[in-house]
């Protein structure tokens, strides 16, 4: 995380050229390992990865560009964590699901944790352009836009999710394979980008010179944040797949939720963006729905009833 905040804070809108280099790397070792050189044949049909492709290009960009719309990095995490929300919505309208009561409080915790942060940055927003009527409320619109950028994006990536869904029920689950397909596809999408992606690699080319430990070469200092976040992102992405495969989907959605909490907190000391004890409140609010939504509690409870009966030593 603190290589992508390094370039975020140098280069604001760099957010494209890091999505493609993380999509190039893996759509590479995923042609490698996963596809043998194209010779392995998709278990899914390839139609349906396109319509896939479609979904997660649209949603990358949109995040990205929503940076861009005076859209605050805590702010950006805290409005992504309701995904609970925007899946269950999509579920109840689309696959007709029904959920107990406990889930509902648990999305109600949310809703009502991302409003009071939503609501925190927007007076801060108006607050910040008060010094020009016109030109603030031109930035509050600005804002108003990234808000929406981020609920579209909240709401594609829900239908994604259930999306696939359906294809891991029809044929089976393939997340290596999708995870190859969902960032191979895409790559010619961002030849539309490619005059932001060139600008910005101009910029991290005349960035300072950084010698790298151990190997000792120099290359400007943000072309080496932009490897070190890759590498890490895709240590992260293989890490998550791993984790599906030898864990609980209970399990998996816990660790997520902790590593967005203190992604979270990382971000507001690097930036020190300001952080009232509102929206520690609503960060609160979100974090607790998470984990009613996933029940932990429930699993907890066996454990610790164990843990309490075990025997004593002497």
């Amino acid at each position: 995380l603190v290589f992508l905040l390094h370039a975020c804070r140098q280069f604001p809108g760099c957010g494209n050229i890091v999505t493609f280099s993380q999509f190039l790397f893996i759509a590479v070792e995923g042609f490698i390992f996963e596809a043998n050189f194209g010779r392995k044949r998709p278990a899914i049909p390839i139609r349906y990865y396109f319509i896939m492709v479609a979904m997660f290009f649209t949603v990358s960009v949109v995040n990205n560009y929503a940076l861009n719309l005076n859209i605050a990095m805590p702010l950006h995490m805290i409005f992504r964590s309701g995904s609970l929300i925007a899946s269950m919505a999509l579920g109840i309208i689309i696959l007709k699901k029904r959920y107990s009561v406990s889930k509902y409080m648990s999305i109600a915790l949310v809703s009502l944790g991302i409003f009071t942060c939503t609501f925190m940055s927007a007076k801060q927003v108006a607050s910040d352009s008060s010094l020009n009527e016109e030109d603030g409320l031109q930035v509050f619109l600005w804002w108003l836009l990234g808000i929406a950028a981020l609920t579209f994006a909240l709401l594609m990536s829900a239908r994604m999710g259930i999306f696939q869904e359906m294809l891991y029920k029809e044929f089976g689950k393939h997340s290596k394979e999708a995870l190859f397909y969902n960032h191979a596809l895409p790559l010619p999408g961002f030849l539309l980008l490619a005059p932001n992606i060139y600008h910005h690699a101009v910029l991290f080319s005349q960035s300072e010179p950084f010698q790298v430990p151990v190997i000792g070469l120099t290359l400007p200092i943000m072309w080496f944040y932009l490897l070190m976040n890759v590498i890490t992102q895709y240590v992260c992405i293989r890490g998550v797949f791993i984790l599906t495969t030898e864990c609980t989907s209970l399990t998996v959605t816990l660790v997520v939720t902790l590593r967005k909490f203190v992604s979270l907190i990382f971000s507001i000391l690097y930036f020190h963006n300001p952080f009232t004890a509102w929206h520690w409140l609503g960060t609160t609010f979100v974090f607790v729905g998470t984990l009613m939504y996933t029940e932990v509690w429930n699993s907890l409870g066996p454990f610790l009833a164990r843990w309490r009966k075990r025997p004593k030593k002497e």
